[in-house]
């Protein structure tokens, strides 16, 4: 089954009327019913098979404009067109004929080797309206503090009042509650503005289970044999799923203004096609201009095999999971694979990964790839995201797992190191916000996602039955309203300026601010890491244990440094560093 790259499905207004296109291989008989309000007029349209592309419906309609609302009849049945751009009543429609979008700025190129730093927020509650609009009003705080990158989650819509946005069901559409596409653009415009690239989280590998719609139009959307872990599998090897994530992807990147894609849990798009979806996902970012940065998420620990694919840039947790145990001494689920010790964390930082081929105790088979070679401004480290703060039981960021400065600490390490770092909304002021998963499904389907979660990360202890404090209702408003980021809380001004200072000296120091070979090691209770380039030699130094007096460590002299940030005050003379306990500071090197 072929399917023509060129031609767009869906409705396309242009200045006489609108283009409808639908594709459907159940259907004999394909019709557009549309109504404007505005002017009370409605009407319906048999859409014509096209002559050159089977199973594709097309049409024009002089009368139908921008904000008239429309649904495809099959066969004299109403659903919603896969390929709706606007659904401003919800994923069961009507959908709207929608603007095409048109970007008032330039975009924004992401370029990893410049020391981009990415910040992930969710739009429905990184601010209390939860709306593009009022996001858009922050943007420009992000920018001073030296953010580069802001990374939308999914806003494809999907079904409720509010969600993490995983479960979108129209790959083209604007979640509506967080704004209007007209909304959305100037969201984006404002980001190019202030500076700042925008990325999108898009999800390509399931559909969420209310308001999915392709059963209806063909079963060859999904793979009836195969299920993952959210249900039917999509069909990459099948033409028409394929068409539906390209379409989905250039709309994002060349219509709307995306400077690039995040794709969720890329490991899940197996099998991904000839070629593989990756690679042609990639070639859609790359022929934009300038060209879109594409990002994934892969739990495989196997950078290198996505690189080949066309990826630029990957999600890795091991420093992550390392970090983790190491401040809170947690070691259920996946964090039982992690020691959380100094000399771990010191292999992670000089490998950039600590799983490259060994026994995962988790699955016991074998995880991850040899990691030599691999660019390490290639992989996004974080300390927070969605997902490892989203996925505890009663979603506790760091800042109430461990103490202040040991946070401050791993985060000057954090900014420190030659991998792009990304920020979790909040994580400036160090709120203590939680961030709770939240879905809105009634009844059944409600109940079995939220005891389906209990399954999937069962082998936490805080979903285990009995457990001291029950994890909190995904389907009940207040968790959605507690996961609200505060931003305004004491002490928020004294964090925000230590990130400030941070990313100041990552993005301003020679050293700091491009690509550069690390070297780690452990000394008693000091983690130490050497960053070094042409342009000089830089000494991080972590103490975990009680204050120290060095003058030499790793095989490097203190003498003749220059101190350029502490987390608490270090003292630095011409012969020794007195370095107080859960303080991390950065050293410049004299010349050898």
């Amino acid at each position: 089954m072929k399917m023509d790259q060129g031609r767009r499905r869906g409705a396309w207004p242009r200045a006489d009327g609108t283009d409808f296109a639908v594709w459907t291989t159940k259907a004999s008989e394909v019709k557009i019913r549309w109504s404007d309000e505005r002017t009370g007029r409605r009407g319906q349209l048999p859409l014509t098979q096209s002559r050159t592309e089977p199973h594709l419906y097309e049409g024009f309609i002089a009368a139908v404009v921008p904000g008239t609302s429309y649904e495809v009849l099959l066969d004299g049945v109403s659903c919603v067109d896969p390929a709706a751009r606007s659904l401003p009543r919800g994923v069961h429609g009507p959908a709207e004929v929608a603007e095409i979008p048109r970007s008032a700025t330039s975009k924004r190129r992401i370029v990893l080797e410049r020391a981009e730093v990415f910040y992930e927020l969710h739009v429905g509650t990184f601010t209390p309206e939860g709306t593009f609009e009022a996001a858009a009003q922050r943007l420009a705080e992000l920018a001073e503090l030296g953010i580069t990158v802001v990374e939308l989650m999914p806003i494809a819509a999907f079904a409720g009042k509010r969600g993490w946005g995983y479960d979108g069901v129209a790959l083209m559409a604007p979640y509506a509650p967080y704004g209007t596409l007209q909304q959305l653009t100037a969201f984006i415009d404002v980001a190019h503005s202030s500076g700042l690239s925008v990325l999108l989280d898009v999800v390509y590998n399931h559909l969420g289970p209310d308001g999915n719609y392709l059963p209806a139009f063909s079963d060859s959307y999904f793979d009836s044999g195969r299920e993952n872990p959210w249900g039917k599998a999509p069909a990459l090897d099948n033409a028409a799923f394929r068409q539906l994530v390209l379409d989905s992807a250039r709309y994002w990147l060349e219509d709307v203004g995306f400077d690039g894609l995040r794709i969720d849990a890329a490991h899940e798009l197996e099998p991904g096609g000839t070629p593989h979806i990756l690679q042609e996902l990639s070639a859609i970012a790359k022929a934009c201009s300038p060209p879109a940065l594409l990002t994934a998420e892969d739990d495989r620990n196997d950078p290198a095999a996505l690189f080949e694919l066309g990826v630029d840039a990957v999600w890795s947790d091991d420093f992550h999971h390392c970090i983790h145990v190491l401040l809170t001494s947690e070691r259920d689920g996946y964090y039982a694979a992690y020691q959380g010790d100094l000399t771990e964390l010191a292999r992670v930082i000089e490998r950039a990964q600590l799983y490259e081929g060994q026994v995962f105790p988790m699955t016991g088979r074998a995880r991850g790839s040899p990691s030599a070679g691999v660019p390490r401004h290639r992989l996004i480290y974080a300390l927070q995201n969605h997902d490892q703060v989203g996925n505890r039981g009663h979603g506790e960021r760091l800042t109430v797992l461990c103490k202040a400065p040991q946070l401050e600490a791993v985060t000057l390490l954090f900014v420190f190191l030659p991998t792009t770092p990304l920020f979790f909304m909040g994580q400036e002021v160090a709120t203590t916000s939680p961030f709770l998963y939240f879905s809105d499904h009634a009844g059944e389907l409600g109940e079995s996602v939220t005891n389906g979660r209990k399954r999937e990360f069962a082998h936490f202890a805080a979903f285990w039955h009995g457990a001291q404090t029950e994890v909190p209702d995904p389907q009940a408003e207040e968790t959605f309203l507690r996961s609200k980021v505060r931003f305004e809380i004491e002490g928020a001004r004294a964090a925000r300026d230590f990130h400030r200072a941070a990313l100041k000296l990552r993005r301003d120091d020679p050293v700091l601010r491009g690509p550069r070979d690390v070297t780690a090691g452990v000394e008693g209770e000091v983690l130490w890491a050497l960053a070094q380039s042409a342009a000089g030699r830089r000494l991080l130094l972590l103490n975990r244990g009680a204050p120290v007096t060095l003058q030499r460590v790793g095989g490097h002299r203190t003498a003749g440094a220059e101190l350029l940030l502490s987390t608490v005050p270090a003292l630095l003379d011409d012969f020794e560093l007195r370095l107080p306990g859960e303080c991390c500071a950065i050293l410049a090197l004299p010349e050898n």
